[in-house]
């Protein structure tokens, strides 16, 4: 007889829970079966009838297990009984499911437990120490009654815990024991999980655990605290759950990831993976080596996943997160520039930035006729069209996919007042933004238009409410952009410097130090147009301070000095 017996909580997929009680039989392992109450009788007895010729493979009482419910204990505590009742010479019960599966050998399993004697292999901390909780009930699930199922009624499970909380209602643990929470499936010695179910006091504990929230997560974990006399607080099944708390499925093509892992016993491995059964129950030639159990070989991989599904990459929307703001993980996926007033400061500022950095320059991406690509492009990577009326159906959107599709090139755009504004917010809160803004920049095209000066003064007076409604936005402190903020005044004042911080900011300059700046328009009387606009009742403040008389003028070239000729 094996010094080993299993237990195993059965309720889907009997024809695969018939092939694994198969297998630990063959090893020489008793075997005690709950079938789920819910099962029906025809099935039932069917499965009953497929193993009938198993002579140490036993069937208990069924219970109704949901759940959450007190029903999995139960069913536990009844198989549990059988097995230590019928099986005198079992040492250890390894409680299992239906759907775990074994990765090693029986025998090195039987080895393993044999050389530990007295080692109970259950999961068991107290609440204070799990950070696995779901559902915002920790202390709760044992203070609190739970007389209804969560997953059946969920609206009285939640007006119960309600009423509870506002009559401060609240339940002793019987006998002063602490609870303790872990994985369902362990691994217990014959010695203690018999002084569990043969205690004077279990009609107590059971009264009380009954309705406990998730008992069979915490039951044998509390109590295996009183009895034992060596716990090691890790299960030897493989289980592994997701951000919200639902047990991670294992599939064919995980064969390599489960061999990795050298745990004894893996769930919950879905019924159709042909694969994986065929490996581990009948491949003993290519089965695991002998060593210590380590799920941690495959937790990074594990972890790696939930980061990938719950956060995703950079500046990639996922299906599952897209209608949530803030969810995003990066709202885009590289650092991008955006220009607001230098394209109307400067005659040929496009092809001077992507000469000296190297970056791909656009115009005004977002401008209302159409979107000015680079080279005047029509369509750009991912298939992004020059259309305004399909960038602006979701113009964070197209944002987002322009910088995603062209990782690895430094794209930088023009932006201003005239342009559509319902991506400024956007911007502003993305940390890979690095916007430079010249204020005022917007009147030098109406300083150089031919408009009757009605028509500019009533222009510029929309434009500077759009761009001082922006400059606030950048002003922000929600705003996690990287901003640099110069009035026109003071930015040709000394155009170098801000120009040169401009390009040691993309990092990708071809140019040690600037020797030479981009052609600036011709301002003179633009301080007299300026004037006239204060004239005309319109205060034009965004520029900053340029004197009527002046204007701006280029400082004429010194005379050249005479000299002789001999």
């Amino acid at each position: 007889m094996s010094s080993v017996g299993i237990v195993m909580l059965v309720h889907t997929a009997l024809g695969r829970a018939e092939q694994v009680a198969r297998h630990w039989s063959a090893a020489g392992c008793p075997v005690v079966l709950h079938v789920d109450k819910m099962v029906p009788k025809r099935q039932y007895d069917a499965f009953v009838a497929s193993v009938a010729d198993l002579a140490n493979v036993q069937f208990c009482k069924r219970y109704r297990c949901e759940w959450g419910t007190w029903g999995i204990v139960a069913a536990s505590q009844a198989a549990s009984e059988m097995m230590l009742a019928s099986f005198p010479d079992v040492r250890h019960v390894y409680l299992a499911s239906g759907s775990c599966l074994p990765l090693r050998p029986v025998e090195e399993l039987i080895d393993y437990l044999h050389a530990r004697p007295t080692t109970d292999f259950i999961e068991s901390a107290t609440t204070a120490d799990v950070p696995w909780t779901v559902g915002g009930l920790d202390e709760e699930r044992f203070t609190l009654r739970f007389p209804v199922s969560w997953k059946r009624n969920r609206y009285l499970f939640d007006r119960f815990v309600e009423i509870q909380r506002k009559l401060r209602l609240k339940r002793k643990m019987p006998n002063g024991i602490v609870p303790h929470m872990g994985s369902q499936w362990w691994c217990l010695s014959r010695r203690t999980l018999s002084a569990i179910l043969q205690d004077p006091e279990r009609k107590t504990y059971d009264r009380f655990f009954r309705h406990v929230w998730i008992p069979d997560e915490s039951y044998f974990q509390t109590l295996a605290r009183l009895y034992s006399s060596k716990i090691e607080s890790r299960s030897l099944t493989l289980s592994k759950f997701d951000f919200q708390g639902k047990p991670h499925i294992f599939y064919d093509d995980h064969l390599q990831l489960l061999r990795r892992s050298d745990c004894f016993v893996a769930r919950k491995i879905w019924p159709h993976a042909s694969r994986l059964y065929d490996a581990f129950l009948t491949d003993i030639a290519g089965a695991m080596k002998r060593t210590e159990p380590n799920p941690g070989k495959i937790d990074r991989i594990f972890a790696k996943a939930v980061e990938r599904r719950t956060r995703g990459r950079a500046g990639l929307y996922m299906q599952s997160r897209f209608p949530n703001e803030d969810w995003e993980n990066g709202v885009s996926a590289a650092p991008y520039s955006v220009f607001q007033g230098f394209t109307e400061l400067f005659d040929d500022f496009e092809p001077w930035l992507a000469k000296a950095t190297g970056a791909r320059v656009h115009g005004h991406l977002f401008a209302p006729d159409r979107v000015e690509f680079a080279d005047g492009q029509t369509a750009i990577n991912g298939a992004l069209s020059d259309s305004a009326a399909a960038r602006d159906h979701n113009s964070k959107a197209f944002l987002a996919n322009l910088i995603w599709n062209t990782r690895g090139e430094r794209q930088c755009f023009q932006f201003g007042p005239n342009d559509a504004q319902d991506i400024v917010w956007r911007i502003a809160k993305d940390p890979n933004a690095q916007i430079s803004v010249i204020t005022g920049a917007w009147s030098v095209p109406l300083f150089r238009s031919n408009l009757n000066f009605e028509d500019i003064r009533a222009l510029a007076a929309k434009l500077q409410k759009i761009e001082a409604d922006h400059m606030d936005v950048l002003r922000s402190p929600h705003a996690k952009a990287r901003v640099r903020i110069w009035t026109m005044a003071e930015f040709i004042e000394a155009p170098m410097e801000p120009l040169q911080a401009i390009l040691d900011e993309i990092g990708r300059t071809k140019l040690r130090r600037l020797s030479e700046a981009p052609k600036m328009v011709d301002l003179s009387g633009f301080g007299q147009f300026l004037q006239n606009l204060k004239n005309q009742g319109m205060h034009p403040y965004l520029m900053g301070d340029f004197p009527a008389e002046r204007g701006v003028e280029v400082a004429p070239k010194p005379t050249r000095k005479p000299y002789l000729v001999q």
